[in-house]
Formats: C-alpha cells, structure tokens, sequence
C-alpha cells in the first residue's frame, strides 16, 4: 500500500494543493483514500471542508496517545477522502515528541494495521525538516516532491533529496523517490521550460510525466472548503491532478 509523503524544504510549491486534490482524485477513481494533515498550520484539513478547530481529536491527540487512529479520522464533507486533521494544537505535541524514546517513529507505530483500512495514505507536511516531516518520512515507503518551475525551486530540490538520504541511512531503508512532480507549470515562461527541462536532464525517469499548470480554479478552490474536483471539475487543474493520480497508480511502491 502506497503511503506517501508529500514534502519540499522550499514553501510555496504547492505540496497542500498537491496532496488534497491528489487525495481527492484517488478517491473518485474508486481508492480507500486518507489524507494526514501534518501542518500545524491544517490547511489540508480546512481545504476539505473540515473546521479544524472545532474536530473532537486530531493528530496531536493520537500522536501523544490520547486517543486511536479511528477514533481521530473525519471523513471529508465535500471530497471521497478521510482526514486525520490537524491545527495549531499540533505544536504541542510536536513539543511533547521530543521527550519520548524513538521519537521518530510515533507516527508509524499509530498507523499500524491501517494497510487492511486504506489503499493510499497521502502525508501533508510542513515546509521545514522538523520532527513532524521526519515522521512522515519514517512512517512513508514513499516521497512525492512537488517543485515549482522557477530557478530557486532546483536549490531547494537538492537539500530535500539530501534529507532522503539521510532518512534512508537511518531510520528507514525503504523509502522510495514517488516522483518529482513540477508544479505552477505556465508553458509561456521560458524560465519555467528551462527548469523544467533541467530537471528532466538531471533526474529523468524520477520526473513524472504529469505537469500542474498555473489554474487560478486550483489557487480558489480551498476559499470553499473544496477540492478542485468539487469546485470545478472541467478546469485544467483538475484533468492534471486527475491525470496524476492514474499515473501513480500505475507505479509501484
């Protein structure tokens, strides 16, 4: 069962775009779907039509034990999704994570026996190398990295393939490169061909053939609690991430 991180160093490149309309996507070609909102910042959560504030548990609850994995999933109002929510409380227990022994792993010792419940897990993570991300990439057999087609977007790239690594030296061998996903893609830019082409040159068959182009449908969708399948199934934003998520079905993990 795929379980995928969705992560980049850099800000702004689109990774909750990336992972709630993936999620949803998934989820209308007929997947047991759950997304895991790992910002304390919960805009996955509110971008599917969940009040962050106002759930009875969330992830905080469940990474610090205080409740089961069942008993913290919403299911999404507007999307086939469910969601382990998160909000600002998670700061909290990203604080408490720090005292407790492989602390690492406590995201992937609660998800244990979820292969039997979902087809696909989809992690949102912060946009920073904190203990958050690193249990998402401990928990995941796979990272899926989306990258903006501008020039600081290849720097960026480097530094995250390097914490790759380094999680793979340590704490989990089997972490995989799901594919490199370029993002915000607008083909009148001759900035965004250069570097969409440098990345093909430099990572070939990691690059995924699927490209997310600039769609002001996809940038107002989570105004509406809404993925862009609900929002507006006909615009192009939505053919990509649909296009996207046949094509990760066709990968293996």
């Amino acid at each position: 069962m795929p379980i995928i991180a969705v992560s980049n160093q850099k800000g702004g490149v689109g990774k909750t775009t990336t992972t709630v309309n993936l999620a949803a996507a998934l989820g209308m070609l007929g997947k047991r779907v759950l997304l895991i909102d790992m910002d304390p910042q919960g805009n996955a959560t509110t971008g599917l039509g969940i009040a962050k504030d106002d759930v009875d548990y969330s992830l905080t609850e469940l990474l610090q034990g205080q409740t089961t994995l069942a008993q913290s999933i919403v299911r999404s109002p507007t999307a086939p999704v469910d969601v382990l929510p998160s909000n600002g409380d998670l700061v909290s227990a990203e604080v408490a994570m720090m005292a407790m022994p492989h602390r690492e792993s406590v995201l992937k010792q609660a998800l244990t026996g979820i292969e039997t419940q979902y087809d696909w897990v989809l992690m949102d993570c912060p946009p920073s190398l904190n203990l958050l991300t690193l249990n998402a990439l401990t928990a995941a057999n796979g990272i899926l990295v989306p990258v903006q087609c501008e020039y600081y977007a290849l720097e960026g790239l480097a530094a995250l393939l390097g914490t790759v690594d380094s999680v793979r030296q340590t704490v989990n061998p089997q972490l995989a490169i799901a594919g490199l996903l370029r993002t915000m893609y607008d083909k009148r830019n001759k900035l965004a061909q250069d570097v969409a082409n440098e990345l093909l040159k430099h990572f070939g068959p990691q690059v995924l053939a699927s490209v997310i182009p600039r769609n002001v449908r996809l940038a107002e969708a989570p105004s509406f609690g809404q993925s862009i399948f609900e929002f507006d199934a006909n615009s192009t934003g939505a053919a990509a991430y649909l296009a996207l998520a046949q094509e990760l079905s066709r990968r293996r993990f």
